[in-house]
């Protein structure tokens, strides 16, 4: 029996605690959302509900000015402000924020807040092209301008701990149906930015920079599958991919490529990081299987970031609704 998504359209509501509605709205003026209505257009429904109409989230305008750095007024201990569709509370802003997978600052969780303080997110651009029809550049506040939501998704590592995540983002279809894909592409590969002065990490040359990662073509046109623009309400911090990053929650956390550069759509299967570097161990899909264990761990069960003892990991992540699209598909041996 699969589970259903209640909810992945959860916004801000009045369960929300008063330091982060009101950080919110300050976000959202920094933004540009000034009238009335714009505002109460974020005081959706509660993070257990099912959006009422569909496309009523925010749009938040973009700004050249905006700097992703973290408000001031968001508390570190912001735990259950946000809940993911089967219940799961949010991890806390601090736990979010200072263990991060970010090797092009370094291969530890905990520094790569402090060594991507002053990376520079602005100007951006992100290129988009390959098999389209309309390609194009799109600066940050081009990103901005597509509709923001909030989806609070669970974030399951490769290796096993886990954290659940309140993101703003838009879906990565609505950009895709803007570029037109061609008939004949079936993937999309994404880069991440290459500036080894701004990210130490690629200093490594162990590692083939600039990280690259993919997806099949219906995987990225999948609702689920998201840009993000921010978390906790906030422009997207930069230990955690600012400005714009990839979130796909079935996936292992790997495939959720960071600081994105470059969007090419291709005809053949494209190539990724870790599966470049070592592919018997980090397949294309990736897809969370708790029957197909790491060669060097099991997969079975996981650690949630800020609890004690371990949970059971969930067949794609608990996200049963994308199984149809590995419908006929061996996930042992495509893994």
């Amino acid at each position: 029996m699969q589970r259903k998504l209640k909810n992945i359209d959860g916004s801000f509501s009045e369960i929300t605690p008063e330091s982060l509605y009101l950080s919110r709205r300050d976000f959202l003026k920094t933004a540009g959302i000034v009238s009335a209505t714009a505002f109460l257009a974020a005081c959706g429904v509660s993070a257990n509900q099912q959006s009422s109409t569909p496309g009523s989230n925010t749009v938040l305008p973009g700004s050249a000015g905006l700097t992703p750095t973290l408000g001031t007024t968001v508390p570190d201990n912001a735990k259950g402000s946000f809940t993911d569709e089967l219940g799961n509370k949010a991890n806390t802003l601090q736990e979010i924020t200072n263990y991060n997978n970010y090797y092009e600052f370094s291969v530890d969780k905990q520094t790569p807040a402090s060594l991507s303080k002053n990376f520079k997110t602005s100007p951006w651009t992100v290129e988009v092209g390959g098999l389209v029809q309309n390609p194009r550049s799109y600066s940050l506040d081009d990103l901005l301008k597509f509709e923001q939501k909030e989806r609070t998704y669970r974030l399951r590592c490769v290796e096993a701990w886990s954290m659940v995540i309140p993101w703003t983002g838009f879906e990565l279809k609505d950009l895709l149906d803007q570029v037109q894909p061609m008939s004949n592409a079936k993937y999309v590969a994404f880069t991440t930015i290459l500036d080894p002065a701004q990210m130490p990490g690629q200093a490594d040359r162990f590692y083939p920079w600039p990280y690259t990662e993919g997806l099949h073509l219906d995987e990225a046109m999948h609702r689920l599958t998201i840009l993000a623009t921010g978390l906790y309400g906030h422009p997207l911090p930069n230990q955690d991919g600012a400005p714009v990053r990839l979130v796909v929650p079935w996936k292992y956390g790997f495939k959720n490529i960071k600081a994105i550069v470059k969007i090419e759509l291709t005809e053949k299967q494209p190539a990724s990081f870790w599966s470049t570097i070592l592919p018997n161990e980090y397949g294309f899909y990736s897809n969370v299987n708790p029957s197909v264990d790491h060669p060097r761990w099991s997969q079975a069960t996981e650690r949630r970031i800020g609890e004690t003892g371990r949970r059971d990991t969930l067949m794609f992540n608990g996200y049963d609704e994308v199984a149809s699209l590995y419908a006929g598909m061996d996930l042992r041996a495509n893994y």
